[in-house]
């Protein structure tokens, strides 16, 4: 059993919404049909007693259903969920107690294994706990992945390699990477599909996974249509994602610093029995605002503050500290 809740216009369609996410038809089965629990003003609490952990299945009913194609609704946005314990299996690492210092290699293309390698070397030196590729960085001719995670790993940098790429291959390059010495595997999770999270997850490659959020925007960005934030991080948290990203209190980014809040929380209340996920701040994050980046979330535990282009100082050399107060 499991249950949503979404904020729905008109109210009465919350019938449909239930029909829509189950058996398609008022006259389906009972035994598996979605139920409307409850309809105050603008939210209808809805339950599903055949919900599945089937990713790519949940995905397709509750968060990015047919009911985003119906014009039964005007507006349908999920907003809530309560997830049964052992849904999903969450983290396999747990979150750090104090904060940690991610960071970027830039540029995001173009640079050879040997550059990322020395760059990357220069982010840790400056202070940067983790060094993490670009999300636009795969494999391309001009720096493979293979040969630039040796070349990292060489330089004795905790380093996330970008694994994104052909399904049929990603678990033999998430596994090729740790071998060559990757500290943590990175995903487009909302590119690849949240599935491939939990698919990493169970390979227990040993390593966290870190899942960049490119994607994510369109569900939570829309204020008609979608899914909240917050839901969002929940979601891949659950799948497996150590390091969640959650935007920033920069305004470079869309979120709202109440949503990144409930990212964060999102990343850290007990949930369905899973470890703490580490929720990472980024998005126009720099020495001069990383203090006051965690001075609005309202914690120090269980977050990395996540530098990009505004730790370099010239356009391609690192700043030489990245140090928070």
């Amino acid at each position: 059993m499991i249950r949503v809740t979404y904020e729905l216009a008109p109210p009465d369609a919350a019938e449909t919404l239930a029909l829509v996410e189950s058996v398609g038809r008022a006259d389906g089965p009972e035994h598996v049909r979605g139920r409307v629990v409850e309809v105050d003003g603008d939210r209808a609490r809805l339950e599903f007693p055949a919900a599945t952990n089937d990713v790519a299945l949940l995905v397709s009913s509750l968060f990015a259903g047919e009911w985003a194609d119906s014009s039964a609704f005007e507006r349908c946005r999920l907003v809530a969920v309560e997830w049964p314990d052992g849904f999903l299996p969450g983290p396999a690492f747990d979150a750090p107690d104090d904060v940690r210092i991610g960071a970027i290699v830039k540029p995001s293309l173009g640079l050879s294994p040997t550059d990322v390698a020395a760059t990357a070397a220069r982010l840790a030196a400056a202070g940067a706990d983790l060094v993490k590729d670009d999300e636009l960085l795969g494999d391309p001719d001009w720096c493979p992945l293979e040969e630039r995670v040796r070349a990292v790993a060489a330089a004795g940098v905790t380093y996330a390699a970008n694994v994104t790429g052909p399904v049929g291959s990603l678990l033999e390059r998430a596994r090729r990477v740790v071998e060559l010495g990757a500290g943590a595997v990175m995903l487009n999770g909302f590119a690849q599909g949240l599935d491939a999270v939990r698919a990493l997850r169970d390979a227990e490659l040993g390593v966290p996974i870190f899942v960049h959020r490119v994607g994510a925007a369109l569900w939570a960005r829309p204020p008609s249509f979608g899914v909240a934030p917050a839901v969002v991080a929940e979601l891949t948290r659950l799948c497996g994602g150590d390091y969640v990203q959650v935007g920033s209190f920069s305004g470079t980014v869309y979120d709202a610093a109440e949503d990144v809040r409930a990212q964060i929380d999102g990343c850290h209340r007990p949930l369905a029995g899973a470890r703490r996920a580490t929720a990472v701040i980024g998005g126009g994050v720099g020495p001069d605002n990383a203090a006051r980046q965690l001075e609005l979330a309202g914690t120090r535990s269980g977050v990395m503050v996540l530098f990009g282009s505004a730790a370099y100082d010239d356009g391609s050399r690192p700043k030489n500290e990245l140090e928070i107060a």
